[in-house]
This record gives C-alpha cells, sequence and structure tokens, in this order.
C-alpha cells in the first residue's frame, strides 16, 4: 500500500510527538472574528468563551463561533488610550455558581482620574446581562492618566486573586513607594478581603493589598506548574522583563532597568543591578511589547512543547514559544509569524490546546491546532 505524502507526515508527526520532540508549529484556526480590540479570554462550559472588547464590552462567543450581543449592566469603564475593559476570569466553579471575574479601568466620581478596579459578578443563565456585581477592589489612588493599567487576573492554588498594576506612567516613582498600588502585584481574597499572610499586612505606611513592588506595567500573568506566579511587564524602549513575583519583594522599576527613556535617555539611577532589588528572569532588548502568558501543561502538541512558556508580542505580531531548562530561558520561537497581528492574549483551554486573541478592529479568536 502507497501512503499519500499528507499521510505519511501525519504519521511521521506522531512519531515524533510520541517520542517527545516538538513537531511543526501548529495551524491556527479562527474560531470567531469580528471583534472590536479584544482584550481578555475566559472559558465557559459546552465550548463557549467570554470575552472582553477594550471599548467597553463583554461578549459570549458560541462554540460554533458565533458572536453575542454585548453583555449588560457592566459598570462604567474609562476606555480612552490603553484603558478600557480588560482581562476576565471565570471562576473554577461557573458551572455552578455563574460567577466570574473581570479587571478594568475605572473612573472616579468626577472623571477627573481612573484606576485599575475588579470585579465579580454572575452571568446571568440565558448569558445576556451580569448580575449581582461587586468591585472587590480599586487601585489607590486615581490618576489623570490614559496608561499604564496592568490588568492581569491570576487565581493562586489557594483561591486567593493576583491582580497585576500599572505605575500609571506619570507616576512610575510612587511604584517604590508601599502607600499607594501604583506599579504593584497585589492579592486578595474573592470577597475581597486582605489574606492575612500578605507580606505587608500590619506595616505601617503600607497597604495591606501590596504583595510585591516595583512593577511597571504587567500585561501578562500566570501560574506556573509548580503553583509559583510568573509574570511579564512591559519596559520603556527596551528591558521588557518576566519575573517571578515573590511576597515582600522588590521588582526595581524605576530605580533599575534595561530600557532607557523614549527618546533615549537613563531612567532613575541609570543601572541595571542594586542591591535589594531582583533582577528579572529574563529581559528582551529590543522591545517585543508582550502581552498575554500561559504554560502550556497539555501534551497536545508532544512533550517537547509541554511545561513551555508562551507569551504574545504586540509590537511584532508573532505568539514567542519559550523554553525553559532549571528555571532559565534557552530558547524561544516564533509562531504566528505571518499572520502579523499584535497578540493580546494567549491561555490554554479545558481541550488542551492553545487559544489567541488578536488585537486588531477586527480581532479574532483562534485556535492553534496541533500539525
Amino acid at each position: 500500500m502507497t501512503l499519500s505524502v499528507t499521510t505519511r507526515r501525519r504519521l511521521l508527526c506522531l512519531a515524533l510527538a510520541g517520542a517527545g520532540i516538538a513537531t511543526a508549529a501548529p495551524r491556527p484556526e479562527v474560531v470567531a472574528s469580528g471583534l472590536e480590540n479584544p482584550w481578555g479570554v475566559s472559558f465557559l462550559p459546552g465550548g463557549r468563551f467570554l470575552v472582553t472588547e477594550k471599548a467597553g464590552r463583554m461578549r459570549v462567543v458560541e462554540a460554533d463561533g458565533k458572536v453575542g450581543a454585548p453583555v449588560a449592566g457592566l459598570p462604567a469603564v474609562a476606555a480612552s488610550g490603553q484603558g478600557g475593559l480588560l482581562d476576565v476570569m471565570a471562576d473554577p466553579a461557573f458551572e455552578a455558581n455563574r460567577t466570574f471575574y473581570f479587571c478594568y479601568s475605572e473612573p472616579d466620581a468626577v472623571g477627573m482620574g481612573n484606576g485599575t478596579a475588579l470585579a465579580r459578578a454572575r452571568l446571568s443563565a440565558d448569558g445576556s446581562r451580569v448580575e449581582g456585581l461587586k468591585v472587590i477592589f480599586s487601585q489607590r489612588p486615581k490618576v489623570a492618566s490614559r496608561n499604564h493599567f496592568g490588568c492581569r487576573i491570576v487565581e493562586a492554588n489557594d483561591g486567593t486573586l493576583f491582580l497585576t498594576l500599572g505605575d500609571r506612567f506619570s507616576r512610575k516613582e510612587d511604584a517604590q513607594k508601599l502607600d499607594n498600588h501604583l506599579g504593584k502585584i497585589v492579592r486578595i481574597g474573592k470577597d475581597g478581603s486582605v489574606p492575612q499572610d500578605n507580606p505587608f499586612v500590619g506595616k505601617e505606611g503600607a497597604l495591606p493589598e501590596i504583595w510585591s513592588y516595583g512593577h511597571r506595567n504587567g500585561q501578562g500573568a500566570t501560574l506556573a506548574p509548580d503553583g509559583k506566579l510568573w509574570m511579564h511587564e512591559h519596559g520603556p524602549q527596551g528591558g521588557d522583563e518576566i519575573n517571578i513575583p515573590q511576597a515582600g519583594h522588590n521588582y526595581g522599576w524605576p530605580v533599575i532597568t534595561y530600557g532607557e527613556n523614549y527618546g533615549g535617555g537613563k531612567i532613575g539611577d541609570g543601572i541595571t543591578q542594586k542591591e535589594g532589588m531582583e533582577q528579572p528572569l529574563h529581559y528582551w532588548v529590543p522591545s517585543i511589547a508582550p502581552s498575554g502568558m500561559v504554560f502550556l501543561t497539555s501534551d497536545r502538541y508532544g512533550a517537547g512543547w509541554k511545561g513551555n512558556l508562551f507569551v504574545g508580542s504586540l509590537k511584532f505580531g508573532y505568539l514567542d514559544r519559550i523554553e525553559l531548562k532549571d528555571g532559565k530561558v534557552v530558547a524561544e520561537h516564533k509562531l504566528l509569524e505571518d499572520g502579523r497581528a499584535r497578540i493580546r492574549d494567549v491561555k490554554q483551554g479545558p481541550d488542551g490546546l492553545l487559544y489567541v486573541l488578536t488585537d486588531e478592529s477586527n480581532g479574532k479568536l483562534l485556535r492553534l491546532l496541533p500539525e
């Protein structure tokens, strides 16, 4: 029997995958299109998706790719610049409680300032509106800025929530101060309470929600297979960083950085290392403008990809597959380069496959199919 070229190729890929060797790059399949600058995606039962659009809308995408009407009942959003309706995360018990969490740029009472907020709500049975909306965290202080909101949500193994918070661009020095939430990662309970084992609980002059500080603008965060929080943050003209934020640690911004001022010139002390400030696990020069972050824990793409870290690039329009060994980056591989679309988010679905959002006026939700 003579096998076709296609069949032989598939058999070879299966053999390589079984041997633990990474096969060819996966093929992107469009799940849904017509999304306006989508920012975050989460998975619902029945193969459905919950997707945010930066302009302030949230939509349910059906398993067949049909995009629903905007979900009603969302709060007012300061949708300008980098602000808007940003990340979203369905509760692990969503099927029972219909609860989800989302973060957004929250305007102040007089419309002069804004800040990152985290809310909890339930999705109605028909998926048309939110119910029981409660804001469980509001960044302090509010700032008149259109930039650096951070806004990635991660649930820890103990059920607490991590939220990345940007320095708001004009207030970068506040990232080194503990009396505010700017340039921080915070950790709270799902009801907005403060875990008593947070590192600054009871410390005078420090806000108790703070987990780590000295961050610039984290738009990617995820749990590693060992349960540790990983995140990345934008650098200024270079110096994007991957960090593993530990309780109470200082990650240096804006005192140390591998970037430089826009237009040139040093930032902070003009140095890259200082005692008491953590070094990044990895950094990019030039900047790739990272967004979205996930570890692949499934074997859907072969054992050679299992455990790899995936990060989207807004600037260059690719998905970065990052190989790690002994806690260090040993290789990077650019995926989806042909599309040259801004990659805003990447998540692993319940089916073990990777899903990607493209940040465009006609944004897409893509499913990456194994070759």
